[in-house]
């Protein structure tokens, strides 16, 4: 992977885009077309995080750093979770279905 991916960008983002080298934490299954993103993370410390919602993303490997902006331009759906505010989820079950938005809590068994 050439070049800098980003962290941290200041939000709310521009024109309501995705910055084109913002970085978010991505389930290999959901980058490489295999599921559709049915979660989308904007957590408290401003990071991205885009899974599948049926895969474990804690295993080895299942997750990587990704832009994006990519998954937006390949997923509508993602794009329009450009305004998701931190500490928020967004879920769906479907990628025919609408997204839900509810504020986001990690357990408490990790991430702190």
């Amino acid at each position: 992977m050439s070049g800098q991916i980003l962290r941290n960008v200041d939000f709310p983002f521009p024109d309501a885009r995705f910055p084109e080298l913002l970085g978010a934490v991505v389930q290999r299954t959901v980058l490489i077309g295999e599921e559709p993103a049915r979660v989308v993370i904007h957590d408290e410390h401003n990071d991205w995080l885009v899974g599948d919602g049926v895969n474990d993303p804690n295993l080895p490997g299942a997750s990587v750093l990704a832009c994006i902006s990519h998954l937006a331009e390949d997923d509508p759906a993602v794009a329009e979770l450009v305004t998701l505010p931190i500490g928020h989820a967004a879920t769906r079950d479907d990628p025919a279905k609408p997204w839900t938005v509810t504020p986001h809590e990690w357990p408490d068994d990790d991430h702190h």
